[in-house]
């Protein structure tokens, strides 16, 4: 029986606000799979161990009125030192990537995808990168990250400052991808970009 072919990694790497989900679901509609680390981090977060530690690290502000985890309220809390992200991380980092690897495994041996997508907000400050064929970075100013972000509520200016500081320079991550993406524009203007770009990777994988 004739071995199936390796499906390429594909990362995604850019700033805040960027639009790396957005990229990510481009590459879906082309026929990825698309392994998605804030879906399964929301999910392991809840789960009863896991959200204990969180409370005993953070205390119960960061829970909703639904008694789960809140994503927003934990990011705030965690992104105000170094060592509350280091917490969380230990508490969550390790289970997260584990289930990534796991979906990895299981897209490569089952599926009919054309290639993996890795959708990991910080997937070169964990050295994801290096598990990726390929790396894209989506390219957007400031000040539109900034509008998309005030736009769902979710970062003001210095909030992303903050959370910024704690991340690999947009620079060193443009340099070390493969490709770019430029999305400054509106998504008709990015998907023929990932249309342009994605039967490179396809043939290279």
């Amino acid at each position: 029986m004739e071995t199936a072919k390796r499906k390429p990694i594909i990362g995604i790497a850019g700033g805040i606000g960027s639009g790396k989900s957005t990229v990510a679901a481009e590459f879906g509609k082309l026929g990825c799979a698309v392994i998605d680390a804030d879906e399964i981090a929301h999910r392991l977060l809840n789960e009863l161990g896991t959200k204990e530690q969180i409370v005993e690290f953070f205390g119960g502000g960061v829970l909703g009125i639904d008694g789960k985890v809140d994503h927003g309220k934990l990011a705030k809390a965690a992104f105000s030192d170094a060592e509350k992200i280091g917490k969380l991380n230990r508490v969550v980092h390790p289970a997260v990537m584990a289930e990534i690897e796991r979906k990895i495994e299981e897209i490569q041996e089952t599926s009919q995808a054309k290639a993996i997508v890795l959708d990991i907000p910080l997937l070169v400050e964990v050295g994801w990168d290096k598990r990726c064929d390929t790396l894209i970075f989506v390219k957007c100013d400031r000040e539109k990250r900034l509008e998309r972000t005030g736009k769902n509520a979710l970062l003001g200016p210095e909030e992303l400052k903050k959370r910024e500081n704690f991340q690999i320079s947009l620079d060193t991550k443009a340099a070390i991808a493969e490709n770019t993406v430029d999305n400054n524009s509106d998504l008709s203007a990015l998907a023929r970009q990932v249309a342009e770009i994605f039967p490179k990777i396809v043939r290279n994988g």
